[in-house]
């Protein structure tokens, strides 16, 4: 059954655009990594949200490393509407997720500017934002989307527990969302929605595979892990600024709830400095270094060693041999998991490097997101 679960999520990745928007909060990152002028990074793509976001600390160069060329896609065409369009029409496509005249604005701007690859995914997705079909935002495609979507019209046909979860989105203060929340809690998480989240399928929609599933699938003292992120996000961190649920609840963000990338404030600055600065790479986070061999000062790692972990040991020990192999004294390594606690780091990773988390848990416990069991800070010695 393992085996099974593996090759529907793999079928699912090589095949479709997962992720639309970064699901990690850079406000914490950036605290954690103190990016620099003479910073290099490497980092996973996802959808590109955060290295823009991390552009703003201007560092040297940002490497973005994803197996998936599609999600490299995605933020080659968010580099190239910042390059070289206006504001009003990287907010309609990134903000709005719908672009009036968008297959025009691709085909006559975007489309010139961007990599081969790149060309030929949006030549036949450009669709996503023009607003058609049942699906009228880019943010309800790709597959993470798509259970956006699925989710948000089960909760329209609950019109009373719709209307309390809007309600919830406008609260002006952590009380408020408190009362809320525990109300819809009590409502919306019936036997129903945990057995959907319980789903192998469900899960693949996420970006989650089998392996990452059952680091979070037991219950813990009788709740749940997704009642835990729930009850962190809507109960402890105000919902007012969280661009991150806003989304996939609106299909949209709102010129003051969204990225930093899609406020006009930091347009002109990413405009000049995006296409310097990000490169991106359709490659394994180890075949990237191999290729690319230099000591380099920070890297995001998400939370892909967690299906290293239970899948290839042999790849994960690679991997961190092959990132202290391009590290110096001082090489920030910023990772998530599912797990509440890692135990898969080999002992010559433990040995040379320290896991700094005091400064962690105090970053994130005002996280937005809420998605991760633990995250950990790692400084090479």
């Amino acid at each position: 059954m393992g085996q099974i679960a593996n090759k529907i999520f793999q079928n699912i990745h090589q095949n479709n655009l997962i992720y639309n928007t970064c699901w990690e909060d850079p406000r914490c990152d950036r605290q954690l990594l103190n990016l620099q002028s003479d910073s290099r990074v490497v980092m996973i793509t996802s959808a590109g949200c955060n290295a823009l976001d991390y552009t703003l600390d201007d560092p040297s160069v940002i490497h973005c490393v994803d197996v998936n060329p599609r999600q490299n896609a995605l933020l080659n065409l968010k580099v190239s509407a910042l390059q070289n369009g206006q504001f009003k029409d990287l907010y309609q496509l990134f903000g709005a997720g719908v672009h009036a005249k968008g297959y025009d604005y691709y085909r006559g701007v975007l489309r010139p500017t961007l990599p081969e690859y790149a060309q030929n995914y949006w030549d036949k997705n450009i669709n996503f934002f023009l607003g058609k079909g049942v699906r009228k935002t880019f943010y309800h495609h790709g597959t993470s989307g798509l259970f956006a979507w699925i989710f948000t019209k089960y909760l329209k046909f609950q019109k009373n527990n719709y209307k309390l979860a809007a309600k919830l989105f406008e609260a002006q203060n952590i009380h408020e969302q408190r009362e809320l929340y525990f109300d819809l809690e009590k409502k919306l998480l019936n036997n129903f929605v945990k057995w959907t989240m319980s789903q192998h399928l469900v899960m693949c929609l996420l970006g989650v595979p089998k392996s990452q599933h059952a680091l979070f699938s037991a219950d813990t003292e009788g709740v749940g892990f997704i009642q835990n992120c729930l009850r962190h996000v809507f109960t402890k961190v105000p919902i007012t600024d969280n661009y991150f649920w806003q989304l996939y609840f609106n299909g949209q963000y709102s010129t003051d709830c969204a990225p930093n990338y899609l406020k006009e404030n930091n347009f002109d600055f990413l405009k000049k400095q995006a296409s310097n600065v990000i490169q991106t790479h359709t490659n394994t986070l180890t075949g990237f270094l191999k290729q690319n061999p230099q000591p380099y000062s920070h890297y995001v790692l998400l939370d892909h060693q967690d299906w290293l972990a239970a899948n290839d040991r042999p790849a994960l020990a690679e991997e961190w041999q092959t990132i202290l192999d391009n590290s110096r004294r001082g090489t920030k390594i910023l990772l998530r998991s599912a797990a509440y606690k890692v135990d898969f780091f080999p002992q010559f990773v433990k040995d040379a490097v320290d896991f700094e988390q005091d400064l962690t848990t105090r970053t994130y416990a005002q996280d937005r997101v809420g998605t991760y069991g633990s995250v950990y800070l790692g400084v090479v010695r």
